[in-house]
């Protein structure tokens, strides 16, 4: 098995970190405990270039730095904005490609339908999703197209705004050719295991990381050998080989719960039901929560036992450090220590799920150790996002919080 990060953003992409490079990448991977990343932005040409001159196609599909034992495979997120079905559509979509060559067809078919590539590593494209994926299979037949963070009111292929009521109403006679979806933040497993056209697909998480400390937040576990390369990893996803995924809270997501934040008004499926999708102060719709949405289009109820792979939902480890140390995840004395559990408890995902709590404790002593040992138990405080505002999560209830960095 690995663990493989698939949703990444460049520096070419608007709003990210301008430290994400391929050196760095590598080394935060390290930290992480990941093995697989995605590339993130390869429609864009500068960062194109960048991966063409410092990555190596270790013969397998994936691609390496410097013979490093960190992969990587080619990823891109697309913004599709049309009319469909008598509605306006803004959905986003990962494509993954086996190599360079089959990268630059699709590159070139995009430039072919005007669309630009240079001015953001995200592109926005007037092409609807059953399109774009036509396109893609056309670039290569082993391409693979995955509906982004699904559920996102704005931009998901279920989201309440602007999305779909199913997959089929979306791609039509190309369903078939959609493997798996990405449960975005906001959701989990077990909420997409409720929609039974997903029965047959892989749900997927991965971390949309804009910036370095944010990858691996929610990842991938592949069974499989990374011997395998892209063909093994198309398989694994085609045929379902997931041994189960990485997340998130999702009441820490931005849209668990629907809500208005410029009113300050906070809606959770049962207090929607009674009082509706209109905010009470200022009489404008509601943005709908992910927790509603999947209410709405469920086909079997919560709970219901199925043999689905697993999934541990974590809060990041410089999360809980800055909260033990009364700092925020973006200080240097966090980021030690941060670095310090990593490097020699084999990377921050075995830190937080099998590392002695007694070895977290001889490295960075007893308060640290107790917020991982918090988490592990789930004896933790949330209060749930909404309406494009994160979640707040505590380990200790008397802890200010103090936030996330992306």
């Amino acid at each position: 098995m690995y663990v493989a990060d698939l949703h990444i953003h460049s520096r070419f992409s608007r709003a990210c970190s301008p430290q994400l490079n391929i050196p760095n990448l590598v080394s935060w991977a390290k930290y992480k405990g990941i093995n697989l990343l995605g590339t993130g932005d390869f429609l864009h040409p500068l960062w194109l270039a960048e991966l063409k001159s410092q990555l190596k196609d270790d013969g397998s599909g994936f691609l390496s730095h410097d013979g490093s034992e960190i992969k990587f495979v080619l990823t891109v997120e697309i913004a599709s904005m049309y009319s469909h079905g008598g509605r306006g559509r803004r959905i986003h979509n990962l494509i993954f490609m086996p190599g360079f060559e089959s990268a630059e067809k699709f590159q070139k078919a995009l430039l072919g339908r005007r669309a630009t590539l240079a001015s953001d590593g995200r592109p926005i494209v007037g092409i609807s999703s059953k399109e774009l994926l036509q396109m893609a299979l056309d670039a290569s037949s082993n391409a693979l197209f995955i509906p982004a963070h699904a559920w996102t009111p704005w931009f998901g292929i279920f989201g309440s705004e602007s999305g779909y009521d199913s997959l089929e109403e979306c791609f039509e006679d190309l369903t078939d050719r959609v493997y798996g979806v990405e449960t975005g933040i906001s959701s989990d497993p077990a909420m997409n295991w409720r929609i039974t056209e997903l029965d047959n697909r892989s749900i997927l998480s991965f971390s949309d990381a804009h910036s370095l400390p944010n990858l691996g937040r929610e990842a991938t576990v592949i069974e499989g050998d990374l011997s395998s390369g892209y063909s093994g990893l198309f398989g694994a996803i085609k045929d379902q080989k997931i041994a189960g995924t990485i997340e998130f809270y999702p009441e820490e997501g931005k849209y668990y719960y629907t809500g208005h934040r410029n009113c300050l008004v906070k809606y959770d499926p049962d207090e929607e039901k009674k009082n509706g999708v209109i905010c009470p102060k200022c009489k404008r719709s509601l943005t709908v929560g992910v927790m509603s949405r999947v209410e709405q289009l469920a086909k079997r109820p919560s709970g219901e036992t199925l043999n689905r792979p697993g999934f541990k939902k974590l809060v990041p480890l410089l999360q809980i450090i800055a909260e033990a140390l009364h700092s925020t995840p973006t200080s240097q004395k966090v980021l030690n220590e941060y670095k310090k559990l990593a490097i020699n408890l084999e990377g921050e995902i075995k830190v937080l799920t099998k590392a002695e709590i007694s070895e977290i404790a001889k490295l960075s002593g007893p308060r640290i150790a107790e917020g991982v040992d918090k988490m592990r138990k789930g004896n933790i405080v949330i209060d749930p996002g909404y309406d494009g505002v994160y979640g707040i999560v505590k380990i200790w209830v008397e802890v200010p919080q103090l936030g996330l960095f992306d």
